[in-house]
């Protein structure tokens, strides 16, 4: 079993100062899902905060992992993770999956478009956004290689499509980006559907 969200902030406030209550918060409640034979999943979404300030998550960078894992080490806290909010940031997201595969508990199948040709006229905090999250197969992520990754660390879990943040496929496309990337995924683990191995 597995709960995934957000970590939580103190709002307004640079990312290391809601250590302390990260570990006063989720050290219990780690421990009492353990009891349970749950895991919980944060996602690695910013939800619009950064290093410095945010209101809802510090689960958001690689470098946060490490502080929130040191501060609470038990094996059942990990990520939901996806690669969109890496590129978000500039992050190349495949290291992250070698790095941080026994930490990766869920995947969403969201992807993003980097705008290089909006950064390189407009830098990555002008009034152009310089990134567009994207369904699977519109976005610049490789999901063979994603999902190849993922299969040599062990992972056999889902990917959940999150699809309506596409700026193509949304609304009355939503439903027709959401089969695509669907297809598209299935072609990336290897096929439509698996073959048994001859005896």
């Amino acid at each position: 079993s597995m709960v995934s969200g957000f970590t939580g902030r103190l709002r307004g406030k640079k990312l290391t100062d809601s250590l302390p209550r990260f570990k006063e918060v989720w050290g219990p409640l780690a421990r009492r899902a353990a009891d349970k034979g749950v895991r919980i999943a944060f996602e690695n979404c910013a939800m619009d905060g950064n290093w410095a300030a945010g209101d809802w998550n510090i689960a958001h960078n690689p470098d946060a992992w490490e502080l929130m894992f040191n501060e609470v080490p038990d094996d059942n806290l990990g990520l939901e993770w996806e690669p969109c909010h890496q590129l978000v940031y500039l992050i190349d997201p495949m290291p992250q999956i070698r790095k941080w595969a026994p930490r990766i508990f869920h995947v969403h199948g969201k992807d993003a478009t980097v705008r290089w040709d909006v950064i390189r006229e407009h830098g990555v905090f002008g009034r152009l956004p310089f990134v567009q999250m994207r369904t699977p197969g519109f976005g610049d992520s490789d999901w063979t290689r994603v999902i190849s990754e993922l299969r040599l660390a062990g992972y056999k879990g889902a990917i959940d499509i999150e699809g309506w943040h596409d700026p193509v496929y949304r609304g009355d496309l939503e439903i027709t980006g959401q089969v695509r990337a669907l297809e598209y995924l299935k072609q990336c683990r290897g096929g439509a559907s698996y073959l048994p191995n001859p005896m």
